[in-house]
Order: C-alpha cells, then structure tokens, then sequence
C-alpha cells in the first residue's frame, strides 16, 4: 500500500505519519518511510539525533545509481542520462519491492528501530544553501516519484511519504502515486483550505482522499471540521502527552500511546487497507504517463535532447503480476 500525509505547514503531518510509522511496524508490517517534505523532520519524529538525521543519504544524490538500476534493459530508455523524473516502466526495466534487498535500499535506504521493529527510512535531502535561487525543491522529489512509478507493492506492506507541504504536493504528478492520502486539517480556515484546495486539483484523478483532524480539543473544533469536509473527515486526533514526549526527543514505548490516538491509528490502517481492493493498476499506469508526456512536452525533450514519449511502452501495464528481468 502507497500512502501519503500532506497539510499544511505546521499542521502536525510529520507528526501523524510518524505515529502511522511507529502503528505500522508495531504490527510486524514491512515499512518503508520516506520523508519528501522541504523541511525534513520525519526521522527524528521516527527517533534519530540531530546527527542520525543528518547523517542520511539524500536520494537526489544517487540519481545516477537510481536511473541506471531501474532502466535495466528497457531499450526504450537509452540512457540514464534521458531518464526524468516521470519516465515510466517498460519491458525490461527493474521494479522495486518492498520485502527485498537491491542497489537503491542499499544506497539510499536506512534501517529505524522502532520498540523492537525495524522501518527503512529514505529522505530526498534537505534544501541547502547551494539550492537557493537555482533550483526548485521539487527536482529533489524527482527521486521519490521515479521509484514510486518502479515500485511494486502488495496487500499488508506500505511505503509511507510525508509530502511536502500544501498544494506544493501538485507540481508534479506524485500525488496520483497513492493508494490512499491522509490529509491533515487543524480547525481553522487555513487548515482547511489546504483541503479545499487538495480536493479540487485532485478530484479529477481518481485520489482517495481522507481527512484527519489534529489538534482538535472540543465540540466546537470537531463541528468546525464535520461542517467544513463533511464525509471526508474520518478520524481526529487531540492532545497527547506521548507525542509532547517525543517532540522532546524522550519517547515513551510506543504501547502507552493514548488509547484514543491509538485508535484513531487503526482507523487509519483499516481505511488504508480497505483501498487495496479498489486498484486499478492500468489506471495508474495511464496516470504515470500522462504526467510523462505532459513534462516531456513542457520541458524534458528540451533538456535531454530526445522524443521522449519514445520510453512509453504501450503494451505494459504495472502491477503485482508483472515479472522481474532476468
């Protein structure tokens, strides 16, 4: 399963999909989190120092390694060097899976315990100093999008994506990589207009939305948020001295975690399994390319010097049947 947790900044998404994370693994689920957000805060909500968290490898900076392994020998891809961010799979190409050892992990991959249970945690890298004023942070998330449309995944395993802020999460076409995304509202106007927002650009691709009320401490907050998203809200999570814990870097065991959130935590686990049953995995390989021609067209051809609607292979369909090259 592929789930995302977006909001606005500051709305508590690193926070949630960490408690989602630490959920997961205490199931003995297979878990691959992956921090995508500009400011990047999910492994020390997942436990690490400042020095852990710093000391793990940018994605962006195994590009190369990432382009050569999963083009594998897909002759519609002829170089790493034309490979974008939205290059999609073909006959021959190399697929990721989450319950196995490969280059990428290897690289770019890191092992979290978490109460006994072990996640492997991937990060895009934070934005540097070298970065600002010639470069967008969403040519760091290339990366990210790139595995996801080589990713194969099945029933009972998850990559989790802590998603850049706001409607950020719309320059590129990541946010129709998902089986299911968890947006994360506060009571307030600027909370859910991030909602608002989401619901509108994604409401033409088929995205399974749901909403999870933070910091919500009352009646009131909770008939702000019914009256404002409706059907969409599906859980709420308030004050937790647990989460105060960790943000102070002195977490508890994560089995003293409120009874309330932790139900809140299996909502979230049962909704996300509940979309299992729903894929499409022609629709999600018509979606990979049509965000592919679309960046080929606006800039790709222009930067690699190539067709690239030539990587389309119109026969492959993506999925959990599809074999590995020899």
């Amino acid at each position: 399963m592929k789930i995302a947790f977006v909001g606005k900044g500051g709305s508590g998404k690193t926070t949630l999909s960490s408690l989602f994370i630490r959920h997961l693994a205490a199931t003995g689920a297979p878990v691959v989190a992956i921090d995508a957000d500009i400011n990047q805060h999910l492994g020390a909500a997942l436990g690490l120092d400042e020095a852990e968290a710093a000391g793990l490898p940018a994605l962006g900076e195994h590009l190369s390694l990432i382009k050569n392994y999963l083009r594998g020998t897909n002759p519609r891809v002829l170089s790493a060097e034309t490979m974008i961010k939205t290059t999609p799979p073909g006959a021959g190409s190399r697929l990721l899976r989450i319950c196995e050892d490969n280059p990428v992990y290897d690289a770019c991959a890191r092992p979290v315990e978490l109460d006994g249970a072990t996640v492997r945690l991937m990060v895009t890298g934070p934005f540097t100093d070298a970065d600002l004023g010639v470069a967008c942070y969403h040519s760091k998330t290339g990366a990210v999008e790139l595995c996801l449309n080589h990713l194969v995944d099945g029933r009972d395993e998850y990559v989790v994506v802590d998603m850049t802020a706001g409607s950020d999460s719309f320059a590129s076409g990541m946010f129709t990589r998902f089986d299911i995304t968890f947006l994360v509202a506060e009571p307030t106007r600027r909370g859910v207009s991030v909602y608002r927002q989401y619901k509108e650009y994604a409401g033409d691709y088929g995205v399974t939305l749901k909403v999870v009320g933070n910091k919500v401490h009352g009646q009131d907050d909770l008939d702000f948020l019914r009256a404002e998203v409706g059907d969409d809200l599906l859980v709420t999570v308030g004050h937790s001295d647990w989460v105060r814990a960790m943000e102070k870097g002195r977490p508890p065991r994560f089995d003293l975690l409120e009874d309330a959130n932790r139900r809140a935590l299996r909502t979230l686990h049962t909704t996300a399994d509940a979309t299992y049953e729903l894929r499409d995995w022609e629709r999600y390989t018509r979606q990979m390319v049509h965000f592919h021609l679309k960046n080929a067209q606006s800039w790709g051809n222009e930067r690699t010097g190539t067709d690239l609607a030539a990587q389309v292979d119109p026969g492959f369909v993506l999925g959990e049947g599809v074999a590995a090259p020899a």
